[in-house]
């Protein structure tokens, strides 16, 4: 198969891991959107399943065990979705401790984010994630899809109410993602990249 029209590897990272999280029904969504997709290939990470990865960034016997579950699903990653919800104006600490256990594997990869929350709708986390994620030689897409008022946005099913925006706002960013994936990729690929 062509390198232009092979599905790109993509690893949606599930951001939060709060007792009562709302990020299933948001992930659901997203999920659906992806697996739609002919151009992308899912893999899923989910913080909630990353409790035995350490804090402390030191090497161990449990975060060994931890990251062999993480690691090569965003290794081999061609392009990151991350769904992120808004907690005191920043991302949830377990998100932000699963990508810093990695640096090589964000690097020269393109990163969509998805958020949720009250009236900023993720926004605020959305920013402080791209700063982040430049530090780690990644590349965030410019489209977002964020929900404001996120619990009042879906039903009890767990579908929107209305679809209509976040489904344009999604192929929109998706179809973002899979342009940077693909270009990158392919640089990644002609010459390595200088870090």
């Amino acid at each position: 198969m062509d390198t232009d029209t092979a599905p790109l590897t993509v690893t949606v990272v599930i951001g939060s891991n709060r007792h009562g999280r709302f990020g299933p029904v948001v992930a659901d969504w997203l999920l659906t959107h992806v697996n739609d997709r002919a151009d992308l290939t899912l893999q899923v990470v989910d913080v909630a399943d990353t409790g035995r990865l350490p804090t402390t960034l030191a090497p161990s016997p449990e975060a060994s065990a931890a990251l062999a579950a993480i690691t090569p699903k965003l290794s081999s990653a061609d392009a990151f979705v991350v769904l992120t919800p808004e907690y005191n104006h920043s991302f949830p600490a377990g998100l932000k401790n699963l990508i810093d256990w990695h640096y090589t594997e964000w690097r020269a990869k393109p990163v969509a984010l998805v958020s949720y929350g009250g009236l900023a709708g993720g926004l605020r986390a959305v920013e402080h994630l791209r700063q982040v994620f430049a530090e780690l030689h990644a590349v965030t897409v410019r489209d977002t899809v964020s929900f404001h008022n996120a619990g009042a946005s879906f039903d009890d099913r767990g579908l929107l109410k209305d679809p209509s925006a976040p489904d344009a706002a999604a192929k929109a960013m998706l179809d973002q993602l899979v342009w940077w994936g693909r270009s990158l990729k392919e640089a990644r690929e002609t010459r390595p990249y200088a870090a």
